[in-house]
């Protein structure tokens, strides 16, 4: 019976949702616990070495989650960005506009409304990213908790947002949190990326090769000074969507399908057990005010929604755009809520952002994305339960709203 309960859990929609909730409560329980707060931290800072010959990886765990783990979670989100584009909903120009110039303003607005907060200090300003992220395990998790109230159409639309925002983080990682660049790993990631490219155009269809030639780009691309994850990304773009010898197989979706619950079950879990312990004393409110914490929780819970909302409401009054099908106005309100969870991808943001620049950043950074990410999950969610579904359809094919 238990193991039948197990594995109707595990095929809910919400469950790896829910999983990164369990994981970031045992964190905050851990590092809040005198007696085992110190296992946490020793664990976290645990030194790991690989070493081949000359060539040594030597980090602490934390760092080895947070690089190498991760590069797993964005080779699938690469993997998902290519299936969409070739012939997925982001192949079709008319369903993107809307998800795509909301997710604009959505890493924009909460940008700025950071900086406004924190652009007399150079260092606090490293963390502008940060609220431009939308977590899409966590807020697709929060809809499927909501069953059929949530129409079908907005479900897509949030999808489509999170999958573009991830690009727009996939962009600014490569841009902005870079360290000194090493010309010769640089090199050795470059010759990878050319096989790579060459293999698929010769169609070549052996999965493990892909991968053995990846892993040898990951940890070039470690050492150069670009970060890590971009790897993942470069190596799903090349891994092929279809099997001339055999059209009925996609070796990219087999992956995809094959990664798919190893990232949302095991590896996101662990990222947020590993990023999300905060420490707890001397906590008053008005550590919520420090610069950095009350620029990320403004920037997430205010900026996401005030951005994709207003934009949105924008288009579709100036018929540029329509409403999702069957959706109404205080129903995509609630979708923009949830799209104020950064969580996995904030922190991983401020992983990078100020993993150089001190220890006394980390506390009210993710005090700041815990916070913030609580408060749109329950506006949000709140939101949708109470919200009526559209039930007239206009000429123009905007929804009326019934709520």
């Amino acid at each position: 019976m238990s193991m039948n309960l197990i594995r109707r859990f595990f095929q809910q929609e919400s469950a790896g949702g829910i999983l990164l909730i369990i994981a970031a409560l045992i964190a905050l329980v851990m590092i809040n616990t005198e007696a085992l707060s110190g296992m946490y931290n020793g664990l976290l800072q645990t030194p790991v070495v690989i070493q081949i010959g000359g060539f040594v990886i030597a980090k602490p765990l934390l760092l080895w989650i947070n690089d190498g783990l991760m590069a797993v979670f964005f080779f699938l989100v690469g993997l998902e960005l290519k299936r969409e584009f070739m012939e997925g909903a982001l192949s079709e120009p008319a369903q993107v506009v809307l998800p795509a110039v909301g997710a604009l303003a959505g890493i924009v607005v909460p940008a700025l409304i950071y900086a406004w907060l924190n652009h007399e200090d150079p260092v606090r300003m490293r963390g502008w990213a940060i609220p431009s992220a939308t977590d899409i395990a966590f807020a697709l998790g929060i809809v499927a908790l909501l069953g059929k109230r949530v129409p079908a159409s907005l479900k897509l639309f949030l999808m489509l947002l999170a999958v573009l925002d991830d690009v727009g983080a996939i962009i600014i990682i490569a841009l902005f949190y870079t360290a000194d660049l090493s010309t010769t790993s640089l090199s050795v990631a470059g010759v990878c990326l050319v096989i790579l490219f060459i293999m698929n155009r010769r169609n070549v269809m052996d999965v493990p090769a892909y991968l053995l030639v990846g892993l040898i780009m990951w940890a070039s691309v470690l050492k150069s000074g670009v970060h890590a994850t971009l790897a993942g990304v470069a190596l799903a773009f090349m891994i092929p969507m279809r099997n001339p010898r055999k059209p009925e197989h996609s070796p990219l979706k087999a992956l995809e399908h094959d990664l798919h619950p190893i990232v949302a079950f095991i590896i996101l879990p662990v990222f947020a057990f590993a990023n999300a312990g905060v420490p707890l004393e001397n906590f008053t409110l008005a550590s919520l005010m420090e610069p950095v914490t009350l620029g990320i929780i403004l920037g997430l819970f205010v900026g996401k929604q005030l951005g994709i909302f207003s934009v949105c409401w924008l288009l579709v009054k100036m018929k540029w755009a329509k409403l999702p099908e069957g959706a109404s106005w205080t129903q995509l309100y609630g979708i923009t809520l949830l799209c104020g969870i950064g969580f996995t991808m904030s922190l991983f943001i401020a992983s990078l952002a100020f993993e150089h620049v001190g220890q006394e950043y980390i506390k009210p950074v993710r005090l700041g994305i815990l916070t913030a990410s609580f408060l749109s999950a329950v506006t949000g969610y709140l939101v949708l339960r109470f919200a009526k579904s559209s039930t007239l359809t206009s000429s123009n094919g905007t929804a009326s709203a019934a709520s």
